[in-house]
């Protein structure tokens, strides 16, 4: 790491021990992160997204074996799932400790949701920092995720004491996330994860419980959502319905699948936030058809988008 972005981690650090904000990039969304210890700084950044304050963040720590440090009683599965995927897209609840995460963090909760980002810039961050980070997405409450810095920017300058640029992200969609705080695991978020990845390891499918709750971040029935009016469609009727639009004086966009899932997932929130810049009226989106991992994650979020109008 150059000497200017290690400048930038140690200022950021600064900022965090301070009470303060820093956006910083991870391999899925930019994360808009507070001292997870802190719960001045956690009212802060619950503030700036204008966040209900019964809705739990996930809080990124820089290794695996701090598991054990935030969260209390982890079961063994815990530890298989995080020896699997982490760094990466997953995220696991577990029971927390108090004296180490706030309880402004977890809603409340005795729970909480930890991960380790697999982004250099975050390792970094996570590793100077030396304790977790809590960090929803970088965007206002449920608007369109952040997934470069310049979106960041667009949403909360001004907001934020330091944003890390690390470029585009990889990933694209949030974590999934998994609950290990019952008997068996249960599925409260899809992502990149695929599921069939987590049976394996577990030895049986798990419970997918990803509506009606509010245990889990981006888990309301109307989240991701464009200023646009987001519509659902089948391939072969969108011709006819954007056509039809047109025909009734509005400005329509379009969001047709790729044959590569991974790239409608790199380019969704930024396809979004383009066509809300043109100020189209409507997006017609067409769901991926690969309706598994991260096909399942387009999916989902594309479907509360369109609940949002």
């Amino acid at each position: 790491m150059d000497e200017a972005v290690t400048d930038d981690i140690r200022r950021a650090v600064d900022v965090l021990r301070a009470g303060r904000l820093v956006a910083f990039p991870t391999e899925t969304v930019y994360g808009l992160g507070a001292d997870a210890s802190n719960p001045r700084a956690l009212h802060r950044l619950f503030a700036v997204k204008g966040r209900p304050s019964d809705h739990p963040v996930i809080v990124h720590v820089a290794r695996a074996a701090q598991l054990d440090d935030l969260g209390r009683d982890v079961p063994d599965v815990a530890h298989t799932l995080a020896e699997a995927f982490w760094p990466g897209p997953l995220t696991l609840v577990v029971r927390r400790r108090n004296d180490r995460v706030a309880a402004e963090a977890t809603g409340g909760r005795d729970t909480v949701g930890i991960r380790v980002p697999d982004h250099p810039v975050a390792r970094a961050l996570l590793d100077a920092f030396g304790d977790g980070i809590a960090a929803p997405s970088a965007n206002r409450f449920g608007r369109v995720s952040p997934t470069t810095a310049q979106h960041v920017r667009d949403d909360l300058d001004g907001d934020v004491d330091v944003i890390l640029d690390g470029g585009a992200c990889t990933v694209g969609v949030e974590s999934t996330i998994v609950d290990v705080t019952g008997a068996e695991p249960v599925v409260l978020r899809v992502g990149a994860i695929d599921e069939e990845q987590l049976a394996q390891l577990v030895g049986k499918p798990l419970v997918r419980r990803t509506a009606g709750e509010v245990a889990a971040p981006g888990t309301l029935e109307s989240h991701y959502a464009p200023e646009a009016r987001v519509e659902l469609v089948r391939v072969d009727e969108l011709d006819a319905r954007a056509g039809c639009l047109r025909a009734a004086g509005l400005a329509v966009g379009v969001l047709d699948a790729p044959d590569d899932v991974g790239e409608y997932a790199r380019g969704l929130y930024r396809d979004l936030r383009e066509l809300d810049r043109h100020r189209v009226d409507v997006i017609l989106a067409v769901a991926p058809a690969d309706t598994e991992g991260i096909g399942a994650a387009v999916a989902d979020r594309l479907r509360r988008a369109a609940a949002a109008h």
